[in-house]
């Protein structure tokens, strides 16, 4: 099996983050800081393809559950906390869901 190795890219803009997560079926969520277990603050992620259904079906048995919300909520909350978010290069023939949400 070969090893290799994938170049990342830090996204700030705002359409480029849209873009790349909805090219990826992504949505925008939130988990609750009082429902994240040692979280202070609010926590963004990226869901992904059927897993953002999932997660609001059951979110009433599971208080930690992301909480799917609008572009504009995300976007509130990554410029506050001043985040970027790193993503996997895109390599032709394959798009990947590998992202990190990190501090500028």
């Amino acid at each position: 099996m070969e090893a290799f190795m994938t170049e990342t890219v830090m996204l700030t803009d705002h359409q480029a983050i849209r873009d790349w997560a909805e090219a990826r079926i992504g949505s925008p969520a939130i988990i609750d800081a009082q429902a994240s277990i040692g979280a202070t603050q609010p926590v963004l992620r990226l869901l992904f393809d059927q897993h953002a259904y999932q997660d609001q079906d059951q979110g009433a048995d599971r208080p930690s559950a992301p909480r799917l919300v609008d572009w504009d909520e995300w976007f509130q909350m990554f410029e506050e906390h001043e985040l970027a978010l790193v993503v996997a290069q895109d390599v032709d023939g394959r798009r990947e869901n590998f992202h990190e949400i990190i501090r500028r």
